[in-house]
Formats: structure tokens, C-alpha cells, sequence
């Protein structure tokens, strides 16, 4: 096509690999498939990535779609207009006229759009949640809208494979696409800003020299292919939601644990008390429960219990219920995301023709011989889909924390559990856990704030067109800090319930525990033991935290 911005070509030096590596397995990237758990695992270095040739097919058809647009003169933000307020500004000529000087100008454009949107607020990104924003980034690339030369995802495959991560600040968007982070792995791949390869920190040029890559000259669309995404928030939000995932599966034994406890009563678990109110995920909490408590002298009258216990015991099957709805809904939130264009425009192939007829609809529709479709103003870089999910998800677990915190209360007072006072151990004449309690209530009160909404806290820039956000990222943070507070929280519960549950042994070592929470208790207290007299706690509670974290429920 004549006059169009001429592609880059991939130039791949050869990398050795080390012949004692152990080869990875690879994962087929198309921009439609890819789960959560994939996208983390290639964040972590366990697999590699390699493009599916459709997807790479497809990028190179929006590119041409985009570059059609360009040299008819229609006018395509970010394209032959700027961004932001600055959609009003031409930057190629308005009649399509291609030039040298032209072409000159659309690369200066682009890169020095690049360095002005990197102002994010450190420290930098973890490596891993750095790897995971350009795993997810070159996924929804791979949906064909960006309108980018392919060169691009091939770098971010390049840079995925080969250890090269930029060094992306962890703080600065507020959710309507990171524009001010994502941008610095631009940066890199223009051979400016600082990376990491394989963990040894360089500059961006000295990164794409030891691994022998080609700087990329940024043309075209390729800024806001780069910029305009919300990879970091969805980045975060998935490792919030796995942890979430993690503390979730444990929870209906952790739970069952403190049943035994307190010699608790069954009842509201129970599948007749279940069918007459049948929310969602309800009847299968409440079978986790009772699966986990298979075997327990729980389900043998006892006259010592109570009719009905207090009500964070009585109602936990609905806080773990709804806690796992909210989960579910975050990842088929974040799964859709993560397969999905954010892109604006988006550059659609073959786009359906609705409304043509329209005189403002028209004028996004692109056709020039055997290239047709439409380049498409959106909204698609809003995040408040994600974000919502996320703080859905935070406010259910910080009812979950809060039952948690009530319910090690109860175990620690003698008249709800018809032991000793604080859990003491015979002999004892100690503190007990008389001042247990005081970190997690601390620690509820933390969880309590951070279930506040954050997504319409947002104040107007650019010029004040941007004049709204969902705080994707913070939303996502304050998930993962609910999260590992939680995993403290049950972590303090289940020295509480364990600790009840020996001296139950101690007083009936004939007592029959359920097959799941036998063998929960006997693997925590493989790193708590029994306390027989005060201790420091602070060695305790980190353990127990450490042991929910790496649980395995298949365990039970």
C-alpha cells in the first residue's frame, strides 16, 4: 500500500540459554483464551509465551486498517490527532499526505508521548507483577484492535521469554487505563528508561543489547497501543483474587475447626436448613462445611450444647458463601478483561455495519480494496467493571474477618465453651490468651477502612475531559491488604481453636475429630505447638499465617 508508514521488521539476535536450564513449557497466547492462572504462572517464569499466528495475523490487518484511515485523512485520535485535551491538534496532514516529514513527525509524537505519560510514583513493581502487566497487555493486544505494528507484541513476547522487565512504579493511576505507568515499558522497548534482566537491573538500551532485540521506533498508534491499557490495575487484581482464592478454600475447615471448638451445633449447616432459603453457592458452603466435618463428635448429641450458638457462628456459612460468589464474580470479571480490547479507538475488522446509514457513523468506517472496518472512538479503557468486583470482594471479606474475630472472642471466654478461662493449659497460671485477641481486633479494625469504596474518588485532569476513573489499582490494592489481613485474622482463630481442641483431647482422647479438620489440625500443629505456658506469640502468628497461605485444601 503506497505511502503508508513502512512496518518495522523483527530482528531477533539469537539468545543462548544456559544447556543446564530445564526447558519451560509454553503457552499459546490468541487474545481470546488465556485464564488467570496461565497469565500468573508466566509472570512467575514457569512457562513461556509464544504468539498464536491468527492473532499475529489479525494485528497486522488493524494495523493496515489503521494506516488506510491515516492516508484517506480521517481523522483517528491518537493517530493524526493528539490526545486528551489535546484531541483538537493535528499531527499528520489532514488530507492524508504521508510524507517523510510526515512520517517524521508521527515517530516524534509517539515517543515523546511516551516519555511525557511516565510520571508514576514508586517503588517500582515486584518483578512478577511487572512480568503479569505485559503477559495481560500482549494477550488484549492479541485481540486485534490496537491498530499497532506487530513488532510491538513481539517485543513484549520478547521481553516476557528472555527475563527483560522494565521497572514500572507501582502508584500514579487512577483507572482509567494506566497511562502513566504502562508507558515505561515504551520506554524499554525504545531502549530508554531501566529494566531488569533476569534480576541484574541495566539501563533500557544496555537491556535490548544483552539480549540482542532491536529498539523500537514508535509510530502510527503505537503510543497509546502501549499507554492505553489497564494491565497494572488487572495485574494487581489478579494477584489479589488469587489470595483471595487461596484464603477462600480454606476457609469452611478453618471454620469447622472452631465448630469443634466450642462444641457447636451443626444446625444451620445443615441441607434441610439450607433448602428454604437457596441463594446462590449457599448449599455448597454449607456442604464444605459438613464435608469437613465428616466423622465429627460434632454430629453425636452432646448435652453441653448449646441449642443455638452466637450468631458468627450461626450465620458463617453465609458469610463464606457470599464471600465465594464474590470471587467468582471477580474472576469471570477479570477473565473477560483480560481476553477483551481496552483499546480506544478500537480498530475493528470487518465491523458490523450498523448505523451506517448514519452520518456520524459513517465517518469511523474504512474500506480500500480488500481492507475494511471501522475505527471506533470507545470508552473501553474504563476499569469499573474490575474495580467493582474487587471491592465487592473487599467488603464480603472483611465479613468474613469480622465473624473471625467474633468467633476467636468466644473461644477465648469460658462461658461459651465450658473451658478454662482464655484457653489456658492446666498449669498455667499465666496470661494465656487473655491479650491474643488484641492484634486481630487491630487488625479488623484495618479491614473495616479499607472496605471503604475508592472508585468514584477521582478528581477532573487533562483539561478536565478526563473527568472521571474507577481507581482500579487502589481498589486492587486494598483487596490484597484485606486479604493478608485476613489470612493474620484466621491465622489467630486457628491458634485459638486449636489450642481448644487439645484440651478437649486432653480431657476425652477418645473425641473424634472431622476427616478435614483432623487433618488441618494435625499439620498446623506440626509449626504451632500446644501451649503449655506463655510464650512470645509474635514466632506463632506469623507461622499460622504462613500455613494458611500454603495450605492445600486437597489436604483434608
Amino acid at each position: 500500500m503506497k505511502g503508508l508508514i513502512r512496518r518495522v521488521t523483527v530482528t531477533v539476535v539469537l539468545w543462548s540459554v544456559c544447556s543446564i536450564a530445564m526447558a519451560k513449557s509454553t503457552i499459546t497466547l490468541d487474545g481470546e483464551h488465556l485464564s488467570i492462572d496461565q497469565a500468573w504462572s508466566i509472570a512467575l517464569g514457569d512457562n513461556d509465551v509464544k504468539i498464536a499466528p491468527k492473532a499475529l495475523g489479525r494485528m497486522e490487518k488493524s494495523y493496515d486498517l489503521v494506516m488506510t484511515a491515516a492516508h484517506s485523512g480521517t481523522p483517528v485520535y491518537g493517530l493524526t490527532v493528539g490526545v486528551g485535551l489535546n484531541k483538537d491538534q493535528p499531527i499528520f496532514d489532514a488530507k492524508g499526505n504521508l510524507t517523510p516529514e510526515v512520517i517524521d513527525a508521527s515517530k516524534k509524537f509517539n515517543a515523546a508521548a511516551l516519555r511525557a505519560h511516565s510520571a508514576g510514583v514508586g517503588p517500582m513493581l515486584p518483578d512478577y507483577l511487572a512480568r503479569l502487566s505485559m503477559v495481560l497487555r500482549l494477550n488484549t493486544m492479541l485481540h486485534g484492535q490496537t491498530g499497532a505494528q506487530p513488532y510491538i507484541a513481539e517485543l513484549y513476547a520478547e521481553f516476557i521469554n528472555r527475563g527483560v522487565t522494565p521497572l514500572i512504579p507501582a502508584r500514579g493511576s487512577i483507572g482509567a487505563a494506566d497511562i502513566m505507568l504502562a508507558s515505561h515499558v515504551g520506554l524499554v522497548m525504545m531502549g530508554e528508561w531501566k529494566a531488569r534482566v533476569n534480576g541484574v537491573e541495566m539501563s533500557g538500551g544496555d537491556a535490548l543489547v544483552k539480549v540482542g532485540l532491536k529498539p523500537l521506533v514508535p509510530q502510527g498508534k503505537d503510543m497509546l497501543a502501549i499507554l492505553s491499557n489497564n494491565s497494572v490495575g488487572t495485574a494487581y487484581a489478579i494477584e489479589a483474587v488469587r489470595s483471595a482464592r487461596q484464603v477462600l478454600n480454606v476457609s469452611p475447615v478453618v471454620f469447622a475447626m472452631s465448630l469443634e471448638a466450642l462444641n457447636g451445633n451443626v444446625a444451620p449447616v445443615l441441607p434441610q436448613s439450607i433448602a428454604v432459603r437457596p441463594f446462590p453457592q449457599l448449599a455448597d458452603s454449607a456442604k464444605e462445611i459438613r464435608d469437613a466435618l465428616s466423622g465429627s463428635y460434632l454430629w453425636h448429641k452432646h448435652d453441653k450444647r448449646a441449642l443455638q450458638d452466637p450468631l458468627s457462628f450461626r450465620t458463617t456459612v453465609y458469610t463464606i458463601s457470599e464471600a465465594m460468589r464474590a470471587l467468582r464474580d471477580a474472576e469471570d470479571t477479570i477473565t473477560v478483561q483480560i481476553n477483551s480490547s481496552d483499546d480506544n479507538p478500537a480498530t475493528v475488522l470487518n465491523a458490523d455495519k450498523a448505523y451506517q446509514d448514519s452520518s456520524q457513523v459513517a465517518q469511523y468506517f474504512v474500506k480500500d480494496g480488500a481492507i475494511s472496518g471501522g475505527i471506533f472512538p470507545t470508552a473501553n479503557f474504563e476499569s469499573l467493571p474490575v474495580a467493582l468486583a474487587t471491592q465487592r470482594l473487599t467488603v464480603a471479606l472483611v465479613h468474613v474477618s469480622h465473624n473471625s474475630m467474633r468467633r476467636s472472642l468466644h473461644l477465648e471466654d469460658e462461658h461459651f465453651t465450658g473451658l478454662t478461662r482464655f484457653l489456658s493449659a492446666p498449669g498455667n497460671k499465666g496470661h494465656g490468651f487473655g491479650s491474643l485477641h488484641i492484634p486481630f481486633v487491630a487488625l479488623h479494625a484495618e479491614n473495616v477502612d479499607l472496605a471503604n469504596p475508592v472508585s468514584f474518588d477521582i478528581q477532573p485532569v487533562a483539561g478536565g475531559i478526563e473527568d472521571t476513573g474507577a481507581n482500579n489499582d487502589h481498589a486492587a490494592r486494598r483487596l490484597k491488604q484485606v486479604v493478608d489481613n485476613l489470612n493474620v485474622i484466621y491465622g489467630i482463630e486457628l491458634m485459638h481453636s486449636a489450642q481448644a481442641l487439645d484440651l478437649r483431647l486432653q480431657a476425652d482422647p477418645q473425641l473424634a475429630l472431622g476427616k478435614s479438620t483432623k487433618a488441618m489440625f494435625t499439620e498446623y500443629r506440626k509449626v504451632v505447638p500446644f501451649v503449655d505456658q506463655d510464650r512470645v506469640f509474635t514466632p506463632d502468628i506469623a507461622a499460622s499465617q504462613k500455613f494458611l497461605e500454603g495450605y492445600a485444601i486437597n489436604q483434608k
